[in-house]
């Protein structure tokens, strides 16, 4: 892939940096630092209120943080372009360009960066394959998963940690079922897709930028070959239904369109669903009461997850870049400004939500959070993430009532401007 490629799925070219004029300007603020890693909702509640808008000068981002400010970027698509979304936010290093510059790796933007009027055009396609059918289908798997996962953690015994034993495979597994990937390359297809989040969104070394160029392209490789072989085998999964639209409507979805979400669907339904479920139990855990009271009564899980993706979302921002001159809160936004849609601000926005610092599993608007975005971008697996969660969560409150952190256990954070979970988490139970 060379850094000019028409259409690509990772634009490796980054722009120059556009300052708005008119705007204050922030020496200080990044998503790096140990203290936003930690915990990133005390500084972001200090910048809501004293400076709801600004100029990050370490990002090289416009800032957004009020719900109303999020909400009118999501809506306006014409003006805010989703087209950087999939793009490093860094400069990757020559040696890392070079692979990804293979003739053979050449994903095109499909759903999250593809611009109107291609965007509703491919989703409409891809939106029927998480129909209330396909759900139903995956169902009885994720339920299965989750037994065997917990059976596996048992015979192991504690302390154990959480994300390695349950929160990592399990999603990972369910979007492999989805698509249609054979469970016998489940450990390979981990390890090649296991840390894009970071080449995308973080500040890898140049060897790990390599390193994750290599997994991309040899991932890239294994969904072409795959899909190359649904063509002429098809099956009840997701790469067959879009195949099957492909050749009834060849010219409304491409068969590298095809590929090339195929590609895109395994990092978008893994990881991010990985950190949901170490959230959940980071917030419900250390509160014996509310974790009991799931336990007696799972019907209250289902609105206690969208309180988890409020209080503490797996992710915590989003990309945008104006497409012409604007203007948002009465400052001037030059055409080609990056814009940093800080998801995590807007959810603790008193305004909106009573008490925001306070974990209440009972609280009746947790479900208007912006954690999956808003607008013609609204996240496509979130009724997905949402099932994952709940039968998960279920399982978990059925098999290891007595469930508990590990205490004083340090927590590592991955290094990036949008995705949060623990690196791992040490979990215990009665025997």
């Amino acid at each position: 892939m060379t850094t000019e490629k028409e259409g690509a799925y990772h634009n490796i070219r980054i722009p120059p940096r556009v300052q708005p004029s008119g705007c204050p300007i922030n020496h200080e603020f990044t998503t790096f630092t140990d203290e936003y890693l930690a915990n990133p909702y005390p500084q972001l509640k200090q910048i809501r209120e004293q400076q709801p808008i600004f100029y990050s000068e370490k990002l090289g981002y416009l800032v957004v943080t009020r719900m109303e400010d999020l909400t009118e970027v999501f809506r306006d698509h014409d003006t805010y372009s989703s087209e950087n979304v999939q793009d490093p936010v860094f400069p990757i290093c020559d040696r890392a360009a070079a692979v990804l510059a293979a003739d053979d790796f050449n994903p095109v933007a499909v759903m999250s960066n593809r611009q109107q009027p291609d965007h509703t055009r491919i989703r409409k396609y891809t939106r029927d394959g998480f129909s209330g059918r396909r759900m139903k289908i995956l169902e009885p798997y994720i339920r299965r998963r989750s037994q065997e996962l917990i059976d596996a953690m048992i015979e192991k015994g504690g302390p154990t940690d959480f994300v390695s034993a349950f929160g990592h495979p399990l999603p990972g597994q369910i979007i492999f079922r989805f698509i249609g990937f054979d469970e016998a390359d489940d450990e390979q297809l981990m390890a090649w897709t296991g840390n894009r989040l970071a080449f995308t969104w973080g500040k890898p070394s140049d060897d790990e930028q390599v390193e994750i160029a290599e997994k991309m392209v040899s991932y890239w490789c294994y969904c072409r070959a795959f899909v190359a072989a649904r063509w002429k085998d098809r099956q009840d999964d997701l790469t067959s239904e879009l195949l099957n639209a492909h050749e009834a409507n060849p010219e409304e979805l491409e068969y590298r369109e095809v590929e090339s979400i195929i590609y895109g669907h395994s990092f978008a339904g893994h990881e991010i669903v990985s950190n949901f479920l170490s959230n959940a139990l980071l917030c419900l855990l250390p509160k014996r009461d509310v974790w009991s009271s799931l336990c007696a009564d799972p019907s209250l899980i289902p609105n206690a997850l969208e309180e988890v993706l409020r209080f503490d979302s797996p992710q915590t921002s989003w990309r945008r870049m104006t497409r012409q001159d604007t203007q948002i809160a009465g400052v001037n936004i030059p055409a080609g400004t990056q814009v940093f849609l800080s998801l995590a601000a807007a959810n603790h926005e008193p305004t909106l939500f009573d008490s925001p610092a306070e974990f209440d599993i009972k609280r009746k608007n947790a479900r208007k959070h912006i954690s999956f975005g808003h607008g013609i971008h609204f996240c496509l697996g979130a009724r997905l993430a949402r099932l994952e969660a709940t039968i998960a969560l279920e399982a978990l409150c059925e098999r290891l009532p007595s469930l508990s952190l590990v205490e004083n256990q340090p927590l590592t954070y991955s290094q990036n401007i949008t995705f949060r979970g623990p690196a791992s988490l040490q979990v215990q139970w009665d025997k």
